[in-house]
C-alpha cells in the first residue's frame, strides 16, 4: 500500500505503483464491461459471448447460434426513458458573479471543447452514470503563455470539461478533512493504450503528472506541472451513492441479467422453431436421400426393416412455456424499473391508485437523479469559477418533481364532477 503523501516524483518511477489499480476496480471492471455492452448491444453485445454453451458444442456451432439470435435491448430502453424525463424540463441556472465572466457563453456553447454545449454534456454524463453506476467529470484548463486575461480571451483559453468512464479511472484515494469532510487527494487515469505500452496522467493538490508506461522497461515521465488551483478538479456523478467511496449503482444492475436471460431463451426459440421446420434425416450410408422439401429416398431393395431411415422431429409445444418465461421477465424489468406504465404495449386494465403509486415510485427515483446531478453540477461551477480565480455564488436548481398526468383523464373526471349536480359554489370553483 502506498502512501500518496509522498513526493510524487519518487513514486511515478516505480512501475508498480503505475500498474497498480484500486480494489474497487478490480472488484467492478467486468460488470462495467457487461453494463456497458448490455446497453450498446448489436456486435458489442454480441462479441461479449453472454449466450450459455451447451454441452460438447463445436465454436462454429456456438458462433452461429450468436449470429442467428437478436437482441431484445430493454437496458437501452430504460436508460433512454430515464434520461428524457431527466431533462424534458432544463434546469434553471443562476451564474452569480459568473454571469458577466466573457468565458461562459462559449463554455456553455462548446463545453468539451468538441461542439457539446453544456446541456448534452450533461445529458450524456448522465447517461453513462446510470450505466457506469458513476463517471468522472474533470474541469480543466489549458496552458497559456498570456500574460493577461484579455491576451487568454483573444485565444479563447478558458475552462472545459472532460468526461471519464470508470473504467479508465485505474485508481484513486480520499481523505478525511479535520470538518469530515472526504476529499480526493489522488486520481490516476488511462488515457490512451497502445500497442508499446499506456499513458497515465495522474491528479494529486500539488501537481498533475503525465507517464507513459511502456510494455518492458521502465516509466517514462512526459510532463509534471503544478495544479494551479490546488485541488483535483474531478466530480464523480453519481447514478446512485453506494457504500464505496467512488463507486456507484448501476441502473442496469438487475437488469442486465434479465436481459440476458430473455436473450439466451430467443436462443432457445430461434433453435426450436429452425429445428421443428427442417427435421433431421436419420438414415445408413447406402440410402440416398436429402432432407429438402420433395426429396426422393432411394433405398437398397434387400435394406433391413429396422435400418429404414425415418426423422427425427421435436415438437414446438415448447415454444408457448418459453414465450410465457420472456414475457414475465419483461414484466419483471418494468416491476423493478417502475416503468409498466410507461413502457406498456399492450392495453391493461390498472386501477388509478396502482397507476398513481407506480408514477410516484418512478417520479422519487427521477428526483434522486435529479439531486444528485445537481450537487455534481454546482461542483463542477465552483472549480470553473476557481479556475477564473472567483467563486460560485450562484444556483443550480433541477425539477423536483417529474409526475405524470394523464390530462384527458382528468378532463373527463372532472366533467363527471361538475355534472354530478352537487350545489356549492367552493365545489364549483374547485372544479
Amino acid at each position: 500500500m502506498y502512501s500518496i503523501s509522498q513526493n510524487i516524483d519518487s513514486l511515478i518511477r516505480d512501475k508498480e505503483f503505475l500498474e497498480n489499480k484500486h480494489e474497487n476496480y478490480d472488484l467492478m471492471i467486468h460488470r462495467w464491461n457487461f453494463y456497458l455492452r448490455s446497453y450498446l448491444g448489436g456486435e458489442e453485445y454480441r462479441s461479449g459471448s453472454f449466450l450459455h454453451e451447451y454441452a460438447m458444442e463445436l465454436d462454429i456451432e456456438y458462433q452461429n447460434r450468436i449470429n442467428y439470435t437478436p437482441i431484445d435491448n430493454h437496458c437501452r430502453n430504460i436508460i433512454s426513458i430515464y434520461s428524457s424525463f431527466l431533462f424534458r424540463v432544463p434546469p434553471t441556472r443562476e451564474y452569480g458573479s459568473l454571469q458577466d465572466d466573457p468565458s461562459l457563453e462559449s463554455f456553455l456553447n462548446d463545453t468539451d471543447l468538441d461542439g457539446q454545449n453544456f446541456n448534452a454534456f450533461m445529458k450524456n454524463a448522465q447517461t453513462y452514470s446510470s450505466v457506469y453506476g458513476n463517471v468522472w467529470i474533470f474541469v480543466d484548463k489549458p496552458e497559456s503563455n498570456a500574460q493577461t486575461r484579455a491576451e487568454e480571451l483573444s485565444q479563447d483559453i478558458r475552462p472545459y470539461l472532460t468526461m471519464i468512464t470508470p473504467d479508465n479511472v485505474m485508481d484513486w484515494n480520499y481523505v478525511r478533512a479535520a470538518s469530515g469532510k472526504y476529499i480526493l487527494d489522488y486520481i490516476k487515469v488511462r488515457e490512451e493504450v497502445t500497442s508499446d505500452g499506456s499513458y497515465y496522467r495522474m491528479w494529486t493538490p500539488n501537481e498533475i503528472s503525465y507517464v507513459f508506461v511502456p510494455e518492458r522497461g521502465k516509466p517514462k515521465t512526459l510532463e509534471v506541472k503544478p495544479n494551479q488551483i490546488g485541488k483535483i478538479p474531478a466530480i464523480c456523478l453519481y447514478n446512485k451513492r453506494s457504500p464505496r467511496l467512488g463507486v456507484g449503482i448501476s441502473d442496469l444492475t438487475d437488469v442486465a441479467l434479465l436481459q440476458q436471460s430473455i436473450y439466451n431463451e430467443l436462443s432457445e426459440m430461434e433453435q426450436l422453431i429452425r429445428l421443428s421446420n427442417h427435421p433431421s434425416l436419420v438414415k445408413t450410408q447406402g440410402v440416398e436421400a436429402s432432407a429438402g422439401a420433395g426429396s426422393v429416398i432411394e433405398m437398397p431393395e434387400d435394406l433391413q426393416a429396422d435400418l429404414k431411415p425415418y426423422i427425427i422431429q421435436p415438437s414446438a409445444q415448447s415454444l408457448d412455456s418459453i414465450m410465457n418465461s420472456i414475457s414475465m421477465k419483461v414484466d419483471a424489468i418494468n416491476r423493478i424499473t417502475h416503468m409498466g406504465s410507461v413502457r406498456a404495449t399492450e392495453k391493461t386494465i390498472n386501477s388509478g391508485i396502482a397507476l398513481q403509486t407506480e408514477f410516484q415510485l418512478l417520479n422519487a427515483r427521477l428526483s434522486e437523479k435529479a439531486d444528485l446531478l445537481e450537487n455534481a453540477e454546482e461542483q463542477i461551477w465552483s472549480f470553473f469559477a476557481k479556475w477564473q480565480n472567483k467563486t460560485f455564488d450562484g444556483q443550480i436548481d433541477y425539477p423536483d418533481t417529474f409526475d405524470l398526468r394523464d390530462y384527458a383523464a382528468d378532463l373527463q373526471f372532472l366533467q363527471v364532477a361538475k355534472a354530478s349536480g352537487v350545489k356549492s359554489d367552493t365545489y364549483t370553483k374547485e372544479i
